[in-house]
């Protein structure tokens, strides 16, 4: 069983600015972390550019002409007043995160034989589960991870699709998208109260398709892992996905210097493991993951390498 990367270059060339914590480097370290020769098996390939009928499946037509007509030829603009920045390659970098996220679901979705790939991770930037269908913020411009479902039901005519989602922050954009389609099932853990100041438990979806396990600050990998095994993973296994999606984000990680958790590698080699099971039962081991949060430069190598040994079967360290 083959596990597939996706990435680009262009996705270094959105620059949101000195100072700004979604920079080139958070994917610089991750390349970093997965080129080495524990990782040789890896298969790599560019990310092609998304399309506008793929952001449409997700996307309001204004909010995508309107972010359309903000990139920049020059300098920068923000697009929520604060943090959500475009310079002038930051629509290259998101439709290759897009595309990427796409590619993900035709190569997984058209595995046949053993050897095919039916893991696919795309190491891909800017982040996008913060996104909402008609709004840019929290650094997302457009939502990879919610196209990526939408287009699976659009164009392989699956009949429900999961994204699991353990990036430090709730997805509130993701789960604004799905939360009136029992066909897409969104469950997220994170750090609560906490921006985006959503995504609490009695938040479930038009029919319990959204499952929410907000964590207190200072959580453990104790507490985490009960969490998880309590509420997000039955639920993901009633729902028995056809395609399972992951939003990785490795924020949650003890040493990002934006939140309060205090996961370690090993709690993201253990959330991928069980989630991979649940997807040998349920999907043929198809699983698309798409790189969210994580902004200690060390705990987002750590936590992709962790997430990566899991997602290939590779022993933890």
């Amino acid at each position: 069983m083959t596990t597939l990367v996706y990435s680009h270059a262009a996705c270094l060339e959105h620059l949101p600015g000195s100072g700004h914590p979604e920079s080139p480097a958070r994917l610089v370290a991750v390349l970093r972390a997965l080129r080495t020769p524990e990782f040789a098996a890896l298969e790599w390939q560019d990310a092609p550019l998304g399309t506008r009928e793929q952001l449409e499946l997700i996307h309001d037509p204004a909010f995508i002409d309107d972010v359309a007509d903000l990139a920049p030829q020059r300098g920068q603009v923000t697009l929520d007043g604060g943090d959500t920045v475009m310079s002038p390659g930051s629509w290259e970098a998101v439709m290759r995160c897009v595309g990427a996220a796409c590619a993900g679901v035709d190569r997984v979705m058209d595995a046949q034989s053993v050897n095919d790939v039916r893991q696919v991770f795309c190491a891909t930037r800017p982040c996008g589960h913060h996104a909402e269908p008609a709004k840019a913020m929290g650094f997302c411009i457009f939502n990879q991870a919610a196209i990526a479902a939408a287009y699976a039901v659009a164009t392989h005519y699956l009949e429900r699709v999961a994204v699991v989602d353990f990036d430090v922050h709730h997805g509130n954009g993701t789960q604004e998208a799905f939360y009136h389609r029992p066909e897409l099932f969104y469950a997220s853990s994170h750090q609560s109260p906490f921006y985006p100041y959503t995504g609490a438990q009695s938040e479930t979806g038009v029919e319990h398709n959204i499952v929410n396990e907000p964590l207190p600050r200072g959580c453990d990998s104790a507490t985490f892992r009960e969490r998880m095994q309590a509420t997000v993973l039955p639920a993901l296994r009633r729902f028995n996905p056809q395609l399972l999606i992951i939003s990785a984000g490795f924020d949650a990680h003890r040493l990002d210097p934006l939140a309060g958790l205090n996961l370690e590698d090993d709690d993201f080699y253990w959330i991928t493991a069980e989630l991979k099971k649940i997807a040998a039962t349920s999907s043929e081991g198809r699983i698309v993951s798409i790189l969210e949060g994580g902004y200690s430069l060390e705990g987002l190598a750590g936590g992709t390498a962790a997430h990566l040994r899991a997602l290939m079967g590779l022993p933890t360290t």
